[in-house]
């Protein structure tokens, strides 16, 4: 019997995510995706106010807490046909803007880069060569000899104490890792700058929504701490700290994100090549000028499908017919009750459990039966990927003048053509250029709210639609929205005022989830059944590095076990 390796869980994510890998010699020939935890959050909201769903569906995950939130408030919105007024959906934008460049620079240093820059080897680094790398790729204002000489130091006493926190039991020395000790130091400088610049950036979800995580939200509108009637001092301060937020967020995102990314990518030429995956690309628009529906063509992000890596058609998504968004469950640990091999419209929707799988301590997935707590969502019968490479393939499809811009000169510079981001780097830069793309167009917002607030322009939402007695006795709609992660859709069913149905299709399930009654992979198996050879099972660096290019996110340790059920290594992050 060939090797299967197994990693479980995955780690640098939120979440539990267990990967299976069947080698042919060195090579991955088959890889399975299996989802290691039950959600139940729908099971939960039935019976509930809709207006309350925001509060329960945000606790769906952690760290995307404001995209759940959001997602559920537009599908009670869309049910009851509320009008969002022009500074809502402006500030919507903002919360969601900070959530991406939050999220996407944190994925970045935090989670991801680890699986690209050697820590170690970083102590092999000359602070003045170093300093002369940064300048001559950034005009980020820290990239003196001395600060790096300053962080080789730290670092070293990390290493010589055993106190490496998330350094420790990595892979370091692996064949995979391919930058100049220059590069690696540079990194980890940027890691340390980024926990620091994080802790900014998160504050515009706390002046907007009151706090963070967990913001607050309200249907038809946005509970904003600013008084947008009031030219108080107290006001004036609170969009100042915005305005300043958002110029220290695009500042790193240009002189630091930006360039670190295409200097790392420039060392793993073999990686633009690998993890191409599935080729067909969905996303279902957001930031728009308006409120969501009212008119598609003012969204940043458009909407559509992309088949087979043909960018000059762009399919046109309805997620209310039920012939194009379906879920299946033939490889999943859930029933429905007509059958596991049928699949269902989220409207619905059925989340009953049925798990039948192995007891743990157990060697490997029953992959020809069930496998996995995700589902299997499709459109019109296809597995499609999610995400900021589909967000960025669908911008330069549609024209949009920045992202030709960016992808243009990213590969240009590179040296790449254009079916390079179809890849696992693909993804890492897709990442970095849609980041820069809506750290630009947040400034923009803010002077489009200032503009509103000086013209008096202070329209509240309608407190008519808030009386459920003005409800239909029977009411459906589906909040959708581009999370940082991917396409993110939550639809309902409302009758007598109460949810009878609710149904979330995050975007994990679309990239995570296991094959369907086809025979279909989802977009992780697929990624990584394309050319991938592994340099050492025993280091699996090469799973992870795909896998983390799709940015799953959180978990604590690395258990990889051989065909045996012997642990081969254990990596623990503490």
């Amino acid at each position: 019997m060939s090797e299967r390796i197994v990693v479980d869980p995955i780690t640098r994510i939120e979440g539990h995510l267990r990967i299976e890998a069947q080698m042919d010699g060195d090579k991955i020939a088959s890889a399975y995706s299996s989802g290691t935890s039950v959600r139940g959050i729908e099971i939960i909201l039935k019976g509930r106010d809709p207006r309350d769903a925001w509060a329960f569906a945000q606790r769906i995950c952690g760290v995307c807490t404001l995209v759940h939130g959001m997602a559920s408030i537009r599908s009670v919105e869309d049910a009851l046909d509320y009008e969002i007024p022009p500074n809502a959906q402006l500030i919507r934008n903002l919360m969601i803007g900070a959530q991406y460049v939050h999220d996407h620079v944190m994925h970045f240093y935090h989670l991801h880069a680890l699986d690209w820059v050697d820590v170690v080897s970083a102590l092999d680094a000359d602070p003045k060569a170093t300093s002369e790398l940064a300048q001559s790729i950034s005009k980020y204002g820290q990239s003196s000899p001395g600060y790096f000489a300053d962080m080789k130091a730290k670092l070293k006493t990390f290493v010589d104490s055993g106190q490496i926190g998330i350094f420790a039991n990595g892979y370091w020395g692996h064949p995979g890792y391919k930058l100049p000790p220059e590069a690696n130091l540079m990194a980890v400088a940027h890691y340390f700058e980024a926990l620091k610049w994080q802790r900014e950036i998160a504050k515009l979800h706390a002046i907007f929504g009151g706090k963070n995580p967990h913001p607050n939200f309200v249907v038809g509108g946005v509970p904003s701490p600013i008084d947008l009637n009031s030219d108080s001092a107290i006001n004036a301060d609170k969009l100042s700290r915005v305005k300043s937020i958002l110029d220290m967020a695009q500042d790193f995102v240009t002189n630091v994100y930006l360039p670190d990314t295409l200097a790392i990518a420039s060392f793993y030429p073999d990686w633009w090549k690998r993890g191409e995956g599935l080729g067909n690309f969905m996303t279902y628009g957001d930031f728009p000028a308006s409120g969501m529906g009212s008119d598609a063509t003012t969204n940043l992000v458009p909407a559509g499908v992309i088949l087979d890596r043909d960018l000059s058609t762009i399919h046109p998504i309805d997620l209310d017919a039920p012939d194009q968004i379906e879920e299946f469950v033939a490889h999943s640990w859930y029933d429905y009750e007509g059958g596991k091999e049928k699949g269902l419209h989220p409207y619905a929707g059925e989340t009953a459990l049925n798990y039948t799988g192995p007891k743990p301590p157990y060697t490997q997935l029953d992959v020809e039966g069930s496998y996995s707590w995700i589902k299997s969502p499709r459109w019109k019968g296809k597995p499609v990927e999610v995400g900021p490479l589909a967000r960025v393939l669908m911008m330069y499809a549609s024209g949009q003048p920045q992202a030709k811009e960016l992808v243009d000169g990213a590969l240009g510079t590179l040296g790449l053509p254009l079916e390079a981001l179809y890849s696992t780097m693909g993804r890492v830069a897709a990442r970095t250029l849609e980041t820069k793309i809506i750290a630009d167009a947040m400034l923009g917002w803010y002077d489009n709210l200032i503009s509103n607030i000086k013209a008096g322009d202070t329209k509240t939402f309608n407190e008519a639609k808030w009386d459920p007695s003005s409800w239909p006795k029977r009411a459906q709609g589906v909040g959708y929205m581009e999370a940082p992660r991917g396409g993110l859709g939550h639809w309902i069913v409302i009758e007598d005022g109460k949810i009878a149905n609710y149904q979330a299709v995050v975007p994990s399930t679309w990239n995570a989830g296991p094959r369907d009654a086809e025979g279909q992979s989802g977009a992780y198996e697929a990624a990584l059944q394309d050319n991938h050879v592994m340099a050492n099972p025993d280091q699996p660096l090469e799973i992870l590095r795909t896998i983390h290019s799709f940015d799953p996110c959180l978990a604590c340790a690395v258990h990889v076990m051989d065909p045996d059920g012997s642990e081969r290594v254990q990596v623990k992050i503490s």
